[in-house]
């Protein structure tokens, strides 16, 4: 198992000092077209948030729709830490910076890391502004933030028990089960092809998009529980024949953004008590 690096450590302790809770339950990543719902998702007077360039290790994000922030709040009294922003493989950095979230969640104790991305639909049937529960991954960006003979056991990488209470908690808050699929990871920051969406979908993807699976991989090493949860934002290419935007994708996620909030300020606490 990996130990949370130096950086993480140093982190922990400036977010301790800064928010005044040396622990926190549960760690946040809030993906493209979800930073904003950062705004709202504390208990009332619970928040004290700081950018991240004043924290270890921490890059800020280059990509357009995050914040980089890092908020210490409670969320219907459980202890969270939520991250406003991520770095990608992209952005050129290597591994280290786009995995140091999931190492800061095991600094400051948390046993849980949820994460949320922004995701192209694949699957038929799936529709902007839906909400979908990750089962499993493929990771197609042919990088790992493990190195040496560190062999994780990825059979339950998105944790059943979690994905249970965090179902049950957003059916209850949005009227809806939420379905569950698998996220096709890729290195970005170009979209896919029309002949790779149908590759994905011969491969069983049902979503695809540029981040999370390296998160994933190095926060089961680190010995931390996982659920993930992607805003459908755009159809992926050829599905509609209409080109990509980013744009769109935060257009999605503002339009969303009070749908959002209610869904994680119920799921937080039921992922915290399962």
């Amino acid at each position: 198992m990996l130990s949370p690096s130096p950086d993480a450590r140093a982190a922990a302790h400036a977010v301790a000092r800064a928010g005044g809770r040396p622990t926190h339950e549960i760690t946040l990543v809030l993906g493209s077209g979800w930073s904003e719902v950062v705004a709202g998702l504390a208990d009332p007077g619970s928040a004290v948030t700081v950018p991240v360039a004043g924290l270890p290790g921490f890059v800020p994000p280059s990509a357009a729709g995050h914040r980089g922030t890092v908020t210490s709040c409670l969320v219907d009294g459980v202890p969270l830490l939520a991250v406003a922003g991520r770095t990608h493989l992209y952005e050129g950095l290597g591994t280290d910076p786009v995995v140091h979230p999931a190492h800061v969640a095991a600094a400051v104790g948390s046993r849980a890391l949820v994460l949320t991305n922004a995701a192209g639909g694949v699957r038929d049937g799936l529709a902007v502004g839906d909400l979908v529960l990750l089962s499993d991954h493929l990771n197609l960006t042919g990088r790992t933030p493990l190195t040496g003979a560190a062999f994780v056991d990825l059979v339950d990488a998105y944790s059943p028990r979690l994905r249970a209470a965090a179902a049950g908690a957003l059916e209850a808050a949005t009227g809806r089960r939420p379905p569950e699929g698998v996220y096709a990871a890729t290195p970005g920051p170009q979209y896919e092809t029309p002949a790779e969406i149908r590759m994905l979908r011969a491969l069983g993807a049902d979503l695809v998009g540029m981040s999370t699976v390296p998160e994933v991989i190095a926060a089961r090493a680190l010995g931390l529980e996982v659920v993930a949860a992607s805003l459908v934002t755009n159809l992926a290419a050829g599905v509609t024949g209409q080109p990509l935007d980013h744009a769109e994708v935060l257009a999605a996620g503002a339009a969303g953004t009070p749908r959002l909030t209610a869904a994680l300020r119920a799921l937080v606490p039921a992922v915290a008590r399962a």
